[in-house]
């Protein structure tokens, strides 16, 4: 009995946090705000939880859901020609990917002495990786403040999936250049019926459900995004063609990830709430700064357009990328592999780096530390 009566309660809220983001999108698809089924439902349920003190829930399974969706999207614009750009985009990805670490190092620095705080919790709340992987890495890492980590974090992934398709949206970068008239030309999701899909989506829908457990099994970064993506691209080699999704339906997977997003930051349960946002929201406006530089740079190296090059560099999630790049029929393969490719470089590469720079660290201060005890 007890077990159904907390299985309704949480089912209600449920339903009452999926009426709040409904509520959140259509006020920003009316308002026009680019992005609405993503943005909206992110920004009403925020203010729901942190202004009204609302008790919502929205499982992570839901999400997963919204995430399978898009990674179907992206992996429909996997084509052979668009993996045969990825692949000659790997040497600019490399590139793009260690300046763009290098510059979340220098905002490390500056935000540790600014806030007199350790330089390894600032290195770590700055690195633009998968929020999960990064808290991971904070937890397995000795003397790191998770709390500051994840608070910063995820205001920093908030800043970037508000600022971003806003800046996008600006006349420059509006501008048709490069690739962009050459992205894949699909034809408008409002044109497509519900009756389309059936039965050609039953076989991709198994195979990205099934990809994205064994992306789990196998603990890769991201699996309910890159597993169906991979599973779509591995489909569409094999001659089998995926049919396009209704716009309701993509506008469904951008509330499921957006009410998701939106949960994540609480600032009323976090110590120093002032001190630690404006530190917070000036490394992620750094970060969004950077990003537009380096989306900039690529612009310059490669013949892609200035909104490609933004969405490419951004520091935020793939998914969100991915949605925004979508939406304003950016190259949505090159956002994709850039994305993907840092995703992976950070998932593989820089744990085992922080962790040998962080022991440096700790050897050269117990040295100094030494040093001096000889010295008094």
């Amino acid at each position: 009995m007890k077990e159904g009566l907390l299985f309704y309660m949480q089912f209600k809220k449920m339903i009452f946090t999926f009426l709040i983001a409904a509520i959140g999108g259509g006020v920003f698809q009316f308002l026009h705000i680019p992005v609405p089924w993503l943005l909206g439902p992110m920004i009403s349920v925020l203010l729901a939880i942190n202004l009204l003190h609302w008790q919502l829930v929205w499982p992570n399974s839901i999400r997963n859901s919204g995430m399978i969706i898009v990674g179907y999207t992206i992996g429909l614009s996997m084509t052979s020609s668009a993996l045969h750009e990825m692949g000659r985009q790997i040497p600019y990805m490399l590139l793009m990917t260690v300046l763009l670490l290098l510059f979340c190092s220098v905002i490390a620095y500056v935000v540790s002495k600014i806030s007199n705080s350790d330089y390894q919790t600032a290195l770590l709340a700055s690195i633009p990786g998968g929020l999960s992987q990064v808290l991971i890495l904070a937890e397995e890492t000795k003397g790191i403040n998770l709390g500051v980590v994840t608070m910063t974090q995820v205001i920093r992934l908030l800043m970037i999936i508000v600022a971003t398709p806003l800046i996008v949206m600006l006349p420059i970068f509006r501008e048709a250049g490069g690739s962009e008239q050459e992205a894949i030309d699909l034809p408008a999701a409002t044109s497509v019926s519900w009756a389309h899909l059936f039965p050609n989506l039953l076989l991709f829908a198994i195979v990205c459900v099934g990809m994205a457990f064994i992306c789990i099994k196998i603990k890769m970064p991201t699996a309910y995004l890159i597993g169906p993506a991979i599973g779509t691209a591995v489909l569409q080699a094999f001659g089998m063609e995926g049919p396009l999704l209704p716009s309701a339906l993509i506008n469904l997977a951008q509330l499921m990830i957006g009410t998701y997003v939106g949960l994540l930051l609480r600032p009323n349960d976090m110590p120093h709430k002032f001190k630690s946002l404006c530190i917070a929201i000036g490394s992620g406006l750094m970060l969004v700064i950077g990003g537009i530089g380096l989306g900039w740079l690529l612009t310059i190296i490669q013949p892609v357009s200035k909104a490609t090059g933004l969405l490419s560099l951004a520091p935020g999630g793939m998914d969100q990328m991915g949605i925004i790049a979508h939406a304003i029929h950016a190259d949505l393969y090159i956002v994709s592999g850039y994305q993907l490719f840092r995703t992976f470089f950070i998932f593989f590469a820089v744990p085992p780096f922080v962790k040998w720079l962080f022991k440096r660290m700790d050897r050269r201060k117990a040295d100094e530390e030494s040093v001096l005890i000889r010295r008094n």
